[in-house]
């Protein structure tokens, strides 16, 4: 084993979770943790068009989907999707965030990459298509403003967050939402994609600060090049409290 990959493994094991565990299909992963956990609704943060809700829906899942997606064009393809499914519900076309504001998102010719940050020159490298096409006008919303009016029943919540490293903000305006989420999965890039995300380490301490322990990791995007592994999606649940 080299260097940066031991490196790599004693980080993980510290905040604990074993680099092993991430074999495991997101499908299969989902569908035990959704099992175990119950949440009433799961909110699914940048949801693009949908993608994400269909396959909790192929996985078993059958309860309450909330979700949420900045991009006018994807938003429309989202809404198509849910009206054919009772418990989902589309949230109105905005971007959430850290405060209320309005904002220019950067739209990027393949959708999935748009971002409210900046791209750097490690992504559009390793995946050409993700470059901007052109900005949005949008509007941006605390989580824990918006909830309430989508959703008042009570019980716990699964987050998923899927936001081009935007996802520390959107965890910065759900602080009383979080009080009710007993699992989190939240995409993590491994090298800096966008201007100003967080690093690797970074969002695994927010994570331990927020109250939460690292249970399971999924690979993500690589290069078609090298098939070097560039994101994950970390699988959190919440740190039970001590006695």
């Amino acid at each position: 084993m080299n260097d940066t990959f031991l490196l790599i493994k004693s980080i993980f094991r510290k905040f604990g979770a074993d680099i092993r565990n991430a074999k495991h299909t997101e499908e299969g992963i989902l569908r035990n943790i959704l099992g175990s956990k119950r949440p009433v609704a799961v909110l699914d943060v940048g949801a693009n068009t949908g993608q994400y809700a269909m396959m909790l829906r192929s996985i078993g899942y059958d309860g309450t989907i909330i979700s949420f997606e900045a991009l006018k064009t994807a938003h429309l393809q989202l809404s198509k999707h849910a009206a054919r499914d009772a418990h989902w519900i589309v949230a109105p076309c905005l971007a959430l965030g850290s405060a209320a504001a309005i904002a220019e998102i950067n739209v990027s010719a393949n959708s999935v990459s748009s971002s409210l940050l900046p791209l750097t020159c490690s992504l559009t490298e390793a995946a050409p298509e993700a470059r901007y096409l052109e900005k949005q006008v949008v509007e941006i919303e605390r989580l824990d403003a918006l909830l309430p009016k989508l959703f008042a029943t009570s019980g716990d919540l699964f987050l998923k967050i899927d936001t081009q490293g935007y996802e520390r903000h959107v965890l910065s305006g759900a602080s009383a939402t979080l009080a009710r989420v007993t699992a989190i999965q939240l995409e993590i890039s491994l090298t800096q994609l966008y201007e100003g995300a967080p690093t690797l380490v970074e969002m695994l301490e927010l994570m331990q600060v927020l109250g939460y322990e690292l249970f399971q990791l999924i690979p993500g995007f690589r290069t078609s090049t090298t098939g070097r592994l560039l994101q994950v999606d970390g699988i959190f649940v919440r740190r039970p409290v001590a006695d």
